[in-house]
């Protein structure tokens, strides 16, 4: 059964908890490279283009509509549980199936502990990271930054020690919530980004109040004004990072890390801690009862 999640160009810390999180819950030698069968996990990854013949999988994946959403009732899916009710009702499965995104099943794991002095931090989405100018204005607020791309390890210990995290990263605040860290959601500079997160709170009962969030430069400032809808347009990448941007990205950081301060001093949030229970012991129950009932591949082949 091969794990199946997005790959991007760069390390993500939300793509790479997978790598993570099921070699270490799972049994050992139940994922292997039998692309037959494809484990999916965390992720915004259910869509329409997988192989026909493949045996999928659901473990907490949700519907991000990035792509068209896929048939789950082709006989070709076993949806085990998905990230949210939203993503349940796309896809017309029944509610309860809407558990919540798997990554709160880091709360089985023996963790990496908690860095000391992390204070405030802020992690932004991955793309913003790319796009704009977060380590200045980070450093100009006096902030912690959490760079989305580092090893998951760090990251996690990072979230962990703070004393709280602005997160424009779902899953910044999927695992924070999960760790217990207070967080503070921050709207995606890129609007397409956002609709997933109600997927996920609503699986927890919680009500988001995502604060805005100032572009920190001027290829963000333009990313943000179009929603993203022309951003892979050639002229909007070249003239965003060239010298004649400069004066404009100083002056945008400067104001980005200006409302970075202003957030730190919201009140942040956490889910109900009995409703958290209750999710995760329903989450790690289904991956349980999964394992337990499917031959390992390792097995198979004694």
């Amino acid at each position: 059964m091969k794990l199946t999640y997005f790959r991007a160009q760069v390390p993500n810390f939300g793509d790479d908890l997978n790598t993570y999180l099921w070699p270490r819950l799972l049994p050992p030698g139940f994922l292997d490279e039998d692309d037959g069968e494809l484990f999916l996990g965390i992720g915004s990854i259910l869509w329409e283009h997988y192989p026909k013949n493949a045996r999928k999988y659901v473990f907490g994946s949700g519907y991000g509509g990035y792509a068209a959403a896929p048939d789950v009732h082709d006989g070709s899916w076993d949806v085990i549980f998905v990230r949210g009710p939203r993503t349940a009702a796309e896809l017309g499965l029944p509610p309860a199936k809407g558990i919540c995104d798997s990554a709160i099943l880091l709360r089985k794991l023996d963790l990496p502990p908690a860095v000391e002095n992390v204070g405030v931090a802020f992690m932004p989405h991955y793309h913003s990271f790319s796009r704009g100018c977060w380590p200045e204005a980070c450093a100009e607020a006096g902030i912690r930054l959490i760079d989305p791309r580092d090893d998951v390890e760090k990251i996690i210990g990072e979230i962990r020690g703070a004393r709280m995290l602005i997160t424009e990263a779902m899953h910044g605040a999927i695992v924070a919530d999960a760790l217990r860290t207070p967080w503070l959601a921050v709207r995606p500079i890129h609007a397409e980004n956002a609709a997933k997160w109600a997927d996920w709170a609503e699986a927890l009962g919680l009500e988001l109040n995502p604060q805005p969030l100032l572009p920190s430069s001027l290829f963000e400032l333009y990313v943000s004004a179009t929603k993203g809808r022309r951003y892979y347009e050639g002229r909007a990448r070249r003239y965003g990072r060239g010298a004649l941007a400069r004066p404009a990205d100083r002056v945008l950081t400067s104001l980005a890390a200006r409302r970075l301060r202003t957030l730190s001093r919201r009140e942040p949030q956490l889910s109900d801690g009995n409703r958290l229970d209750d999710v995760f012991a329903r989450a790690l129950e289904a991956v349980e009862k999964f394992a337990r009932s499917h031959v390992s591949p390792m097995e198979r082949r004694a």
